[in-house]
């Protein structure tokens, strides 16, 4: 584990609000993620849990998590199993989680920790007790799920063995409670940007005519893996020219030519939290007065946009209202016309004229996932995380032009979390050529 341990408290304090939205009676059971294979006896690098994580901080595969408020036994109340290191595990994996050690990750008291091999014992000691039962599952908006994960799995086992007892989904309830985000998450992903920053200053001393997309790549991961983050907090979009036009592209094999724009969506993960940066920025070091024209216009709707996101503040009304002020700019640009926006309203309210260059949505929630979970019916709070990524897109002419920033949500509005990396046209032209000077 690159990154240092998050304090017990957040995970400890998490349960706690959990445990008050719960039913009398009820037990919670939460897994850890398979380690998925690949072919032969490869598999993918193992990635945790975002529930589990958020609950317990516990980083490891073959993790099993029970709540029991209502346990007679005080012990049962909170429990963590756990893979128990034997000499072959050390040898060729290294040694897993002591019970001291999850105890001090997780808050839950070490008599309360048990190796994986009892979990069959003590669940259904459990599930005899209970009589509300909570399973989880992936009920992300955008999820698509084709594997058959160990949650499912469990679920399946749990409604056969018991039958007759009330279950529930936990998802609802997780969602409810991860979209705030807690000072302590904050300051994780306030540790995540930072390091984004830096390895988009490197971009800007790295990137001229002639490099390749996967340069650009590599330049990031080697700046995530240098400053102690986990590495991508997603793949990454290098897209120079006509590729920024594409919004999900990443094949990232491109050469960068002179003249053109280059778009990086990118972002570090630390302590399984997650940043998220979009910033576009010319190949030769400078900007053509078209491009700038365009790239101003971006970053004032970006800027319009964040004073929109306040407390009270329903999603769907939010990004009305960043369309409008988009189809300001595009009107400005003569991207658009008058008589174009009228008729496209005339024919279909839900596709405003604005749309053919500005395709997606502003601003999606950041945190343990990088789309994290959060209901775009539920009004702005305090203490959640957004992203906000205007762009632009003129497909016939090549340019493709996103700005993206993280913010958090405060009593008074959007705090921009990433103000201290540069996005003014005039900074990234100079941020260009004081690298240029050095080399």
């Amino acid at each position: 584990m690159r990154y240092r341990p998050l304090p017990s408290s957040l995970f400890a304090d998490a349960r706690k609000r959990l445990r008050k939205k719960l039913k009398p009676g009820a037990v919670v059971i939460v897994h850890a993620n398979d380690i998925y294979p690949t072919s032969a006896d490869g598999t993918m690098p193992f990635v945790q849990s975002s529930d589990l994580f958020y609950l317990t901080g516990v980083d490891q595969e073959e993790t099993v998590l029970i709540l029991f408020p209502d346990a007679p036994d005080e012990k049962q109340r909170e429990m963590l199993f756990v893979r128990e290191t034997n000499e072959h595990i050390a040898i060729w994996e290294g040694e897993k989680l002591t019970k001291q050690q999850a105890a001090e990750r997780t808050g839950i008291p070490v008599k309360s920790i048990h190796w994986l091999d009892r979990f069959n014992d003590v669940f259904r000691h459990v599930m005899c007790q209970a009589e509300n039962v909570y399973l989880n599952s992936n009920e992300h908006l955008r999820a698509a799920v084709d594997v058959e994960t160990r949650e499912m799995r469990f679920t399946r086992r749990c409604q056969h063995e018991f039958p007759l007892h009330h279950y529930h989904r936990l998802a609802p309830i997780l969602h409810e409670l991860r979209v705030i985000k807690s000072p302590d998450e904050v300051k994780v992903i306030r540790q995540a940007i930072d390091i984004t920053g830096s390895a988009f200053q490197r971009l800007l001393h790295f990137v001229k005519p002639g490099v390749m997309e996967y340069e650009v790549e590599a330049e990031l991961i080697h700046e995530f893996i240098r400053k102690g983050g986990q590495g991508h907090a997603f793949s990454p979009i290098i897209a120079s020219g006509k590729n920024a036009c594409a919004l999900h592209y990443n094949t990232n094999d491109s050469q960068c030519q002179d003249g053109d724009l280059l778009l990086t969506d990118f972002g570090a993960r630390y302590g399984n939290y997650n940043a998220d940066l979009t910033r576009t920025i010319p190949v030769s070091g400078t900007f053509t007065k078209w491009q700038r024209s365009v790239y101003n216009a971006v970053l004032k709707v970006q800027r319009e946009a964040m004073k929109m996101l306040k407390p009270g503040v329903l999603l769907k009304e939010y990004q009305e209202k960043v369309g409008a002020v988009t189809e300001e700019e595009l009107l400005k640009l003569k991207l658009l016309t008058k008589k174009e926006v009228k008729e496209a309203l005339e024919k279909d309210p839900e596709k405003p004229a604005y749309k053919k260059y500005f395709m997606h949505g502003t601003s999606h929630h950041l945190g343990l996932d990088v789309h994290d979970v959060g209901s775009s019916w539920r009004r702005i709070e305090p203490g959640m995380v957004f992203t906000v990524e205007p762009g632009l897109y003129i497909r016939e002419q090549g340019i493709g032009i996103r700005l993206e920033n993280d913010v958090l949500i405060t009593k008074k509005g959007a705090v921009d979390l990433m103000d201290h990396i540069p996005i003014e046209a005039d900074d990234i032209e100079a941020g260009m050529a004081s690298a240029s000077k050095k080399k």
